[in-house]
């Protein structure tokens, strides 16, 4: 079995599904991948501490989304549970500072099934989310690399956020992209480019507008999961899917 990717992918919103480019390319992103054992998500939409583990046998949904159409609520995606990943995410993070919980009647969220809908459109792969514990990017760092064994075992591991997310801001945007999104973006891109962690894991400050492209860091957080999980590969790591989608950016990038 190959060593699988780690990916961090921009999620959208449930209207994702009507975008007319996007799904496309998540499908054939989701092509030229390994097929996995398993997928293990991390989600903007999932914080809890200590870190939580979700549903292992019947994997529910959770619409956690309001105001919009009808139809985005009767979305189903019935992937079976992952009970033996879950038991090795346990293994791997068991220790001082690492404790993990069990909410077994917690479901994937839109940051998790909206993407997957997409990419593995069958819903025959075993599907496990975890929650985020924090926001810091150095403990996600730590999460990433106590989880990078799981590659080794065809596991997919997905960090899910969005590369910019400022919606406050987006209701005084025009028809396109704020400069504060596209300059953000350059510098993430860049970053990534050159392998300087110590930018990443401090780009509150040391990006532009890092304040305006994440006014909270929740979407912006899940990389460092996935960096964590491929810090050995960074020389591998390159953007799959970039531009905008409503004034956000959606930088996808790949390491392995």
């Amino acid at each position: 079995m190959p060593t699988m990717p780690a990916i961090y992918l921009s999620h959208g919103a449930p209207p994702l599904a009507d975008d007319p480019v996007w799904p496309g390319q998540l499908a054939a992103w989701s092509r030229d991948l390994p097929r996995p054992s398993a997928i293990l998500v991390v989600s903007a939409h999932w914080e809890e501490a200590p870190l939580a583990i979700g549903a292992t046998t019947t994997v529910p949904l959770v619409y956690d989304f309001w105001g919009f159409p009808e139809h985005y609520y009767s979305v189903r995606y019935e992937a079976p549970g992952a009970p033996a990943l879950a038991a090795s995410v346990r293994a791997l993070l068991h220790g001082p500072g690492s404790a993990t919980q069990d909410i077994p009647d917690r479901g994937l969220d839109h940051g998790a099934y909206v993407p997957l809908v997409e990419m593995y459109p069958d819903a025959d792969i075993p599907v496990l989310q975890i929650s985020m514990p924090t926001l810091d990017p150095e403990r996600l760092m730590e999460i990433g690399r106590k989880l990078a064994p799981l590659r080794d075992e065809g596991v997919l591991i997905v960090g899910s956020g969005f590369f910019t997310h400022n919606l406050a801001a987006l209701r005084h945007a025009g028809p396109t992209p704020p400069a504060w999104s596209t300059e953000f973006d350059a510098w993430g891109s860049e970053a990534l480019a050159a392998r300087d962690l110590d930018a990443l894991l401090d780009f509150e400050h040391k990006s532009p507008a890092g304040r305006l492209a994440h006014p909270r860091t929740e979407h912006f957080a899940p990389l460092f999961v996935t960096l964590g999980a491929a810090e050995a590969e960074l020389d591998t790591q390159r953007s799959v899917i970039d531009g905008f989608w409503l004034g956000l950016a959606k930088r996808s990038i790949q390491l392995g």
